[in-house]
């Protein structure tokens, strides 16, 4: 753990001794906190610069909308937490190339947006913005705290016949957990902070709300899912994601890669086939990757992953 978060760490845990509804209080504020912003990698600049900009509004704040293509179809990505729109630039070319429109932002608090504070609404609200200039959506595809994002919005407001949650989980739960790994919090502390994000969120366990573990209420039975993640990924182990693609049965395709980690995963040749594959023809056509000859691709201007992981496709039990 570097300096400032074993910092905060010691500053949950003396909370704690004191109040852990203090202490889980100022865990949530501190599981919020979005610095500092990532930066554009050398990388993905190239596919950065040709994205055609769009102002879009939440909560009365702007922030930056991309787009690429020009085809009938259109894929909508959502980054997660800390991250940004650019990190999609290898999939954004793969889409592309494939004939598909890629619309997509920097959240809040995020690259290229401003203000300085987010939460999950921003993400499904500018969603919801994007589908009305856009929609409908053939796929949607996310990362991280984006997955929350995304399976929120195609249980409620955002329909789509696709749904990828790469390096995702099922609900706000994981996430937290992870947090309270991290930041090692205890036992307390950490039911605090689950309460009080429920209680902001609306969230109830029982109740099949947008915001409610994916795993209890699956996506809408015309939704098809794509869960992708790595074996070695240290930021956000895969047993959420395990789980969720469990729920969603027949539906449901699972990738699983080694040695991508939780970031790198979406460079992955596995990562790009299988979304590809699952935006244009759904589960059938993950079904039949590597049957065939190998897919034209577009000319590889950006680096993406190295090859030589393996990765294999898993339908649920």
């Amino acid at each position: 753990m570097s300096s400032l978060p074993a910092l905060v760490a010691r500053g949950i845990r003396a909370t704690a001794a004191v109040s852990p509804a203090l202490a889980g209080a100022f865990a949530l504020r501190t599981f919020f906190t979005t610095g500092p912003r990532m930066r554009v990698r050398d990388w993905d600049a190239t596919t950065h610069s040709e994205a055609r900009h769009r102002r879009l509004t939440v909560r009365g704040l702007e922030v930056v909308g991309y787009e690429w293509g020009t085809g009938p179809r259109t894929v909508l990505l959502l980054h997660g937490w800390r991250g940004r729109a650019s990190q999609f630039a290898p999939l954004v070319r793969e889409l592309v190339f494939e004939g598909f429109r890629v619309v997509t932002f920097d959240a809040p608090a995020h690259g290229a947006s401003k203000g300085r504070r987010t939460d999950v609404r921003d993400w499904v609200a500018l969603a919801e913005e994007l589908q009305t200039i856009h929609g409908p959506f053939t796929a949607i595809v996310s990362h991280s705290f984006g997955a929350l994002a995304a399976l929120a919005a195609a249980r409620s407001s955002v329909p789509a016949p696709a749904v990828v949650a790469i390096a995702g989980g099922a609900g706000p739960d994981a996430f937290i957990d992870e947090f309270v790994r991290e930041f090692r919090v205890d036992r307390a502390t950490a039911e605090h902070m689950k309460m009080r994000f429920r209680r902001r969120f609306g969230v109830e366990e029982t109740t099949a709300g947008a915001l409610s573990d994916a795993a209890q209420h699956p996506l809408p039975d015309e939704s098809s899912l794509l869960v992708v993640h790595d074996r070695n990924d240290r930021r956000m182990p895969d047993a959420d994601s395990l789980r969720l693609h469990a729920a969603h049965g027949a539906r449901s395709r699972l990738i699983r890669t080694d040695g991508f980690g939780h970031t790198t995963v979406l460079s992955a040749d596995a990562t790009l086939d299988a979304v590809v594959a699952m935006a244009t023809g759904g589960p059938a056509a993950v079904d039949a990757l590597g049957t065939g000859a190998p897919r034209p691709r577009p000319a590889q201007t950006e680096p993406r992953a190295e090859p030589g992981s393996k990765a294999d496709v898993r339908t649920a039990a």
